[in-house]
């Protein structure tokens, strides 16, 4: 059965946890949301519960981060983004210390919580802020190597956590390496790129353009930064167009990042699947997914004015 990426991170962490004491992890009053509380339940002295104070949560774990210990920094995306932004920045990245931060329900997937607890702009905001290594992982079986790899990377790391269980994107016998793309399906007429669990959706878009006769490619983008400029390059070059998807505000985020590379090193044109510059409302992932433009339909849609434009432009030539 698959597991949900909150799951798959609360178990990885205590496998990793009983072959490493310097793992610690510091909650936000959050740990049953954030699954945690697994930690908390084998190891309740490395477990220490901060309360509603990210701001002071993110200075602890720059301090053991000094000391030695691997600090976790668990709570929602957007408390850790936007409230501890400046404990973030100064007191763990200038220094990049080895703290990882962990966004949980991250993006408008957020399971009824609406607009207050939906990461919208995490990424732009952690992109932003040098040093800071950007994952967004896709499902459970990724996750688990995610999680590993972070550990072994010395330095800060933001790691997005979804909230539910999502289709398998990951391929078999799949490795997992920071900074690297993986393409989960070929396709010569377009790409799709997708990070965390919207990777999935384009996936479903492929089908669906299938029966158009358009052949799509999926790319899914784990690491967010540093971003694969070679992979991004590679699929502009083959297929001439690009379709991102991501589970965030279209600015700043994975489609910011796809045309900063595309601008200077492969023109081509692109559509931007994700949150339209708005905030979200309560309801349910297809709901959302359907209401803010992000379902496999509305991928699809996107590569067809992908290619409909590139034969405008074509033509004109």
């Amino acid at each position: 059965m698959a597991e949900a990426v909150r799951d798959a991170f609360g178990h990885t962490l205590v496998q990793l946890a009983r072959e490493n004491s310097d793992i610690v992890v510091l909650d936000a009053d959050l740990a049953t949301s954030t699954r945690v509380v697994y930690f908390a339940q084998e190891f309740p002295e490395r477990f220490f519960q901060m309360g509603v104070a990210e701001q002071n949560m993110m200075g602890v774990a720059a301090g053991m981060a000094l000391m030695g210990k691997i600090p976790f920094v668990s709570t929602f995306g957007v408390f850790a983004s936007r409230r501890a932004c400046d404990q973030v920045a100064i007191s763990v990245a200038h220094c990049r210390l080895n703290v990882k931060i962990v966004g949980a329900y991250s993006g408008i997937v957020s399971g009824n919580n609406g607009a207050t607890h939906q990461a919208v702009e995490d990424v732009g905001i952690m992109r932003a802020i040098p040093h800071i290594v950007v994952v967004d992982p896709s499902d459970g079986v990724e996750t688990e190597q995610v999680v590993r790899a972070i550990v072994a990377y010395d330095g800060p790391v933001y790691l997005r956590v979804t909230r539910d269980v999502w289709p398998r994107v990951s391929p078999e016998g799949y490795n997992f390496v920071l900074g690297k793309a993986v393409q989960v399906r070929e396709g010569v007429d377009v790409t799709l790129i997708g990070s965390g669990m919207m990777s999935s959706q384009c996936v479903e878009a492929t089908h669906i353009l299938s029966r158009s006769g358009i052949d799509a490619r999926v790319l899914h983008m784990p690491t967010l930064k540093p971003i694969d400029v070679e992979a991004i390059v590679k699929a502009a070059e083959e297929t001439g167009g690009i379709v991102t998807a991501e589970n965030h505000n279209i600015y700043g985020g994975l489609g910011s990042a796809v045309a900063e590379v595309l601008a200077e090193h492969a023109p081509a044109l692109m559509k931007r699947v994700g949150i339209q510059d708005c905030y979200g409302e309560c309801g349910g992932n297809a709901e959302l997914l359907c209401k803010y433009g992000m379902s496999p339909q509305h991928i699809a849609e996107a590569a067809q004015s992908v290619l409909q434009g590139r034969n405008y432009s074509v033509r004109r030539l």
